[in-house]
């Protein structure tokens, strides 16, 4: 597996391409305790700054637990890429009419009865402060063929066709 790390806007493209891929993520709270506090999130885009955007009732523990300690992780798993996104950041919840025009989403209707109008709603972005990732480049199935004529083999195709690394975004 080798490593590759990338810097600013390759980064960003990096990230982007990567958490939009896999759409769906688990956010982690109450970073400091144990247990964490997790949930599966719907993200809504990674903005041209690297900013990871949420759509979120005010009343949830999440923003509840965000307002106490804004630090948050979040994983992602793009299964049929064989992509992983590790993110640790800092969130900032935005209650204001602009950011909630600007984020909304049809699908978040599901979850807000009056939609984008419903008071209950917020929008969390999350700033990154590290991130890794892990990639197999031929993805899905031909990356497990790799791995299985590597066992019977003994080559290494598929540690040579992974890559991971650090997005400093």
């Amino acid at each position: 597996m080798s490593t590759k790390n990338y810097y600013d806007k390759k980064a960003q493209e990096k990230l982007k391409d990567m958490a939009e891929g896999a759409r769906v993520c688990f956010m982690c709270t109450k970073l400091s305790q144990s247990p964490l506090s997790a949930r599966p999130m719907s993200l809504q885009e990674v903005d041209d700054d690297g900013i990871l955007w949420f759509i979120s009732g005010k009343d949830s523990d999440k923003n509840y637990h965000l307002q106490k300690d804004a630090e948050t992780q979040l994983f992602f798993l793009d299964k049929g890429n064989s992509e992983y996104l590790s993110i640790f950041g800092k969130a900032d919840i935005y209650t204001d009419r602009a950011t909630i025009e600007d984020k909304w989403s049809k699908m978040a209707e599901a979850w807000f009865e009056e939609g984008k109008d419903d008071p209950n709603v917020s929008i969390i972005g999350v700033r990154p402060q590290e991130v890794h990732y892990w990639e197999n480049k031929s993805g899905g199935i031909a990356g497990f063929a790799m791995m299985a004529f590597d066992a019977v083999t003994g080559s290494d195709l598929a540690k040579k066709d992974s890559e991971h690394g650090e997005l400093n975004v």
